[in-house]
């Protein structure tokens, strides 16, 4: 064979043995329901607490996309990030604004952020694409640049800031965060009318009004609810506020069965939005289904 002949099939040869050497890129993310990611075998475990906590009627009721950027503020154990962030991988966006690492911050909740982290961080399969801020006191005001997200959630945090006297900035760091008719979800466990705010921040239950009220001052219309997260018989009297209650159960085995046999709390699931002056005007809230 002429030399120069030879010279031109070994370097086909070598050029083919490297591109065979290079991993094929990996596949994109399968689009999921939301279904598929809330009926989910890895979830375990706490599939056992959507009896209390509906997730698909809540997020739905939110009116949840898979092509959206969602925050979900203070995730704390990830209850949540394990269906969102799934659902959202192929299409969206999750954002996990998770407590900061700075007082007022408690230790406990500084752990429970490192434990999230890690755990999100130990399964790219599903949380390859999930980005990680923080939001809170005392310079943590912009969990995403202003007017990007689609949908901010937040479950079950509101007393946390009523106790930190934090609350008029968070909403108004919801405002800021959301696009023009963006939607602020609210889960949150309800008090009864005639508490005080120091009675919030013991029990842990908070006034629906308050929270609509909150959320207006922001900005905020308040365009439904629902009750499906509600529970009557939740009597809200206990010694050790709602953490008495699963899944906390404060008080371990002290009346235990009492307490499974109430269920988690009884919550508000309430939708605000984002005025948009480009769209019609939201209309009223309706009575809850």
């Amino acid at each position: 064979m002429p030399r120069h002949l030879l010279a031109v099939v070994v370097a086909m040869l070598s050029l083919s043995a490297c591109v065979e050497s290079e991993p094929a890129p990996p596949p994109p993310p399968k689009v999921i329901s939301l279904d598929e990611a809330i009926a989910a075998p890895y979830r375990g475990v706490n599939k056992m607490r959507d009896v209390y906590r509906h997730p698909l009627q809540t997020l739905e009721f939110f009116g949840i996309a898979d092509d959206m950027t969602v925050v979900e503020v203070w995730p704390a154990g990830g209850w949540y990030t394990e269906i969102l962030a799934p659902y959202l991988r192929a299409r969206g966006r999750y954002v996990g604004a998770q407590y900061p690492d700075v007082p007022p911050t408690t230790e406990v909740q500084k752990r429970t952020a490192l434990s999230w982290i890690e755990a999100v961080k130990a399964h790219p399969e599903l949380y390859d694409r999930v980005a990680f801020t923080t939001i809170g006191t005392p310079d943590r005001w912009a969990p995403v640049p202003p007017g990007t997200a689609d949908m901010v959630l937040t479950f079950r945090n509101v007393h946390n800031w009523l106790a930190t006297n934090t609350e008029r900035e968070m909403f108004a760091t919801f405002y800021r965060s959301l696009k023009p008719g963006g939607v602020l979800g609210v889960e949150e466990h309800r008090a009864p009318d005639d508490y005080s705010r120091a009675d919030m921040v013991r029990t842990g239950y908070v006034a629906q009004d308050l929270v609509i009220e909150l959320a207006q001052q922001a900005g905020f219309v308040w365009v439904a609810w629902e009750e499906f997260n509600a529970n009557p018989k939740d009597t809200k009297d206990y010694p050790g506020g709602v953490w008495s209650l699963p899944p906390t159960l404060r008080y371990g085995e002290q009346d235990k069965a009492k307490y499974l046999a109430i269920g988690e709390s009884d919550r508000m699931t309430l939708k605000f939005v984002k005025p948009d002056p480009n769209a019609p005007r939201a209309e009223p809230p309706v009575a809850p289904r």
